[in-house]
């Protein structure tokens, strides 16, 4: 239930400073664990007739402990919006949303009595479950990718590497014109492909099979040898233009790899969140609706 609160401040647990994850001395981990050990006491020393269900008291209470957890945790996205210091801070907002969130595995499923079907209830259950675990890879792309990615970029920023690659084009267009039509060609399967073409999977993965600077090179050598030979310099220099156009889009496509893998979980986890609360409140009415 984790929104860009946690993209802000995620970078801080990897760094000298205390992140989120141990904001406090762990004080929301010790806490969340309390709450879940003591969840796990009374259910074991609870005897329910004929099972445990959320029907007993203790189901009833669990109940409202957990639908009063999910319902604050998707506050983190308006509470991101303000920056203050202190108990509340946006950090320890966080923390708490991290680990009390995690403690609602125990809760809703001791809720649960561990008994499933085909039902609203169950639904509610399995998009808690799906909502966590896609937080869980939102705490992990953010607390290690930031990192990676300014590895990867250095000192440049992601304007100045796209400004490389069309200078690049710029230099293999020049370069290309005493060529005759067959190199020229050649040239243009670079200069006419989209960089970036392929779609989410080729976005995610960081392949580009279709890659028309790769099959550029290829072709140049093909018809070269394996290198130009000495004395060809207009080839010579096309072939070089063509493997720095290739070591910057590789640089380049990573970069946006990385983005995309910090993104995408929010377009599944925000729209699970809510498909969440659509059937947490379906739950609740049918559960009093025939009470």
């Amino acid at each position: 239930m984790a929104t860009r609160g946690v993209r802000q401040l995620a970078v801080d647990g990897g760094s000298k400073h205390e992140g989120f994850l141990r904001y406090g001395g762990y004080r929301w981990l010790k806490i969340a664990l309390a709450i879940s050990f003591a969840a796990i006491l009374i259910y074991a020393f609870h005897d329910a007739r004929p099972r445990p269900n959320g029907g007993t008291w203790y189901g009833y209470l669990l109940g409202t402990i957990g639908a009063g957890l999910i319902l604050w945790l998707t506050m983190l996205g308006v509470r991101k919006r303000t920056m203050t210091p202190g108990r509340w801070s946006l950090k320890a907002w966080t923390s708490a949303h991290v680990y009390l969130g995690l403690s609602l595995v125990i809760v809703a499923t001791l809720h649960t009595g561990f008994q499933f079907g085909w039902n609203v209830h169950t639904l509610a259950y399995a998009l808690m479950m799906l909502v966590i675990l896609s937080g869980i890879y939102g705490i992990g792309v953010y607390s290690a990718l930031p990192r990676v990615l300014s590895n990867n970029r250095g000192e440049t920023t992601q304007m100045q590497m796209l400004d490389s690659l069309r200078q690049l084009d710029r230099q293999l267009d020049q370069a290309a014109q005493p060529l005759d039509h067959r190199y020229a060609e050649i040239v243009q399967m670079s200069l006419n492909d989209d960089p970036f073409g392929g779609g989410l999977i080729a976005r995610l993965t960081g392949r580009y099979p279709k890659c028309g600077t790769r099959a550029a090179q290829a072709a140049i050598r093909t018809e070269t040898g394996d290198r130009p030979a000495i004395g060809q310099d207009a080839i010579e220099r096309i072939d070089v233009l063509l493997e720095r156009k290739e070591a910057a889009l590789s640089r380049v496509r990573q970069h946006l790899r990385l983005k995309a893998l910090l993104e995408i979980w929010l377009y599944v986890h925000v729209p699970l969140t809510f498909a969440l609360i659509a059937a947490l409140f379906a739950h609740i009415f049918s559960v009093f609706f025939y009470w």
